[in-house]
């Protein structure tokens, strides 16, 4: 099966060379790189490296990895951010995993050996009151709801609907995905950031609460 990994970019030229090298460690495997108006060399860099660079001239998470996914190749998809926080040397099992136990979506779990270095305590509650609600109303129990890095059939993607253009892509996708089929999650070591966050920790977190209330209405 043909793989692709979709990265979201904006100003990860400190990071995104590692990124793409760890994932290319994978025979054959196509890199999308969807930058969002970076300012400094995260393109350039993704180039020359091989990756497939896409611009998105609008903002939001949801919106760049969309139109990352949308044009994209692989039967398999691989997301994940630009910033090393993620280990790309587990991707290949996680690809076996998905393959070999029939499950349609993998999720990576931060929560389960998470070290107060690399994810906050102040992370760890939001997460926490995220998955609490969205248990309440969905009857859904995830570990680590907001989660970005992810594996799963192109295919089994397009059934999904109402996804979020913002951060809340993040909840959305893997909402549908056990409305929609099975998921998995499995605990990964999560990396520490060197980079600027892109996170505004109590604006993206009261929206995301938000948007959780309105996705149960329109279901």
């Amino acid at each position: 099966m043909k793989i692709t990994a979709v990265i979201p970019t904006i100003n990860e030229e400190r990071t995104i060379g590692s990124v793409i090298d760890g994932l290319k460690k994978i025979d054959d495997i196509e890199i999308i790189v969807v930058d969002t108006h970076s300012t400094d060399k995260t393109r350039e860099i993704a180039e020359s490296k091989g990756a497939i660079v896409i611009n998105e001239n609008n903002r939001g998470y949801g919106t760049a990895y969309k139109k990352g996914i949308e044009n994209a190749n692989g039967d398999i998809i691989v997301c994940l951010d630009g910033d090393n926080t993620y280990p790309t040397d587990i991707v290949k099992p996680l690809i076996d995993i998905l393959i070999m136990d029939k499950v349609d979506f993998i999720s990576c779990d931060r929560m389960a050996l998470r070290t107060q270095h690399s994810y906050t305590s102040l992370h760890y509650v939001g997460n926490s009151v995220l998955n609490l609600t969205i248990r309440m109303l969905f009857k859904i129990n995830l570990n680590d709801s907001q989660s970005g890095m992810w594996i799963f059939y192109s295919d089994f993607y397009k059934k999904m609907k109402n996804l979020s253009n913002g951060m809340s892509f993040s909840e959305d996708i893997k909402i549908e995905a056990i409305k929609l089929g099975k998921l998995i999650e499995i605990p990964i070591i999560y990396g520490m950031r060197i980079t600027k966050p892109k996170l505004k920790t109590w604006h993206d977190g009261f929206q995301n609460l938000l948007h959780l209330f309105v996705k149960r209405v329109q279901n």
